[in-house]
């Protein structure tokens, strides 16, 4: 039998493990490729690169389509697309199956969630509140918010020190391997989701300490009630 884990909080990632943010994204993307007469990378590719924060993301895609890699001319596309995903996050964005109800159901345990995302700050809690899922997390760190963005696990240590626990005690949720470094780096446990954005390659091979399938199974995961028992 698989062994329960333990939590008195739990902390996620956002894009490809609460959300599936990717056609929003591959659109501003897009879009600001276009504005300099670069082609149009595509959803498909585009979501092999998400993960690292909108400057990485960004720079991938102008390698990609072979522009000028200058410092100078990265800040101005990713200043364009920051214009255009201002439009076509929140239209581009869906929770994944079951996640709003699971949010809800670990909330009403009263534990506190927490989340820590490499997309720009200023982004996040307009998406969270066009998804009805805001009201759930404790404290939300963006990419602006630390000094350093996950894999380094700085974002995690201000989630503990702000949540007064133990990193044994926070068990961190993520579908790339970003996550799970950070979260390992950390000293969390923490569970690897299968449907994300994780460049191409199985979780699985960045050893999570427990690898799911349905967002929902994270509740027995933790001990608790199936939002099946819970309905029953």
């Amino acid at each position: 039998m698989t062994e329960t884990l333990t939590a008195r909080g739990v902390a996620f990632d956002l894009d490809g493990t609460l959300v599936d943010s990717a056609p929003g994204l591959a659109e501003a993307v897009d879009m600001a490729l276009r504005d300099f007469d670069l082609p149009p990378a595509g959803i498909e590719r585009i979501s092999t690169w998400i993960g690292n924060g909108a400057d990485i993301m960004v720079e991938r895609a102008v390698r990609w389509a072979e522009g000028d890699m200058s410092p100078a001319f990265l800040q101005k596309i990713r200043d364009k697309f920051d214009h255009y995903y201002a439009g076509t996050a929140a239209s581009g964005s869906r929770l994944y199956p079951q996640v709003k109800e699971t949010l809800a159901a670990l909330a009403a345990q009263g534990l506190p969630l927490g989340l820590v995302t490499n997309k720009p700050t200023p982004f996040i809690a307009p998406l969270l509140e066009s998804l009805g899922i805001g009201n759930y997390f404790t404290l939300v760190l963006g990419g602006d918010d630390v000094v350093a963005k996950k894999p380094h696990p700085a974002p995690l240590y201000l989630m503990l020190g702000t949540l007064g626990l133990r990193a044994s005690e926070l068990v961190f949720v993520g579908d790339s391997r970003n996550d799970i470094q950070a979260a390992q780096a950390a000293g969390c446990p923490c569970v690897g989701m299968t449907y994300g954005y994780n460049y191409g390659e199985t979780i699985a091979l960045s050893k999570p300490d427990r690898v799911l399938e349905n967002f929902a199974d994270l509740l027995p995961a933790l001990g608790l009630s199936s939002l099946k028992d819970q309905e029953a």
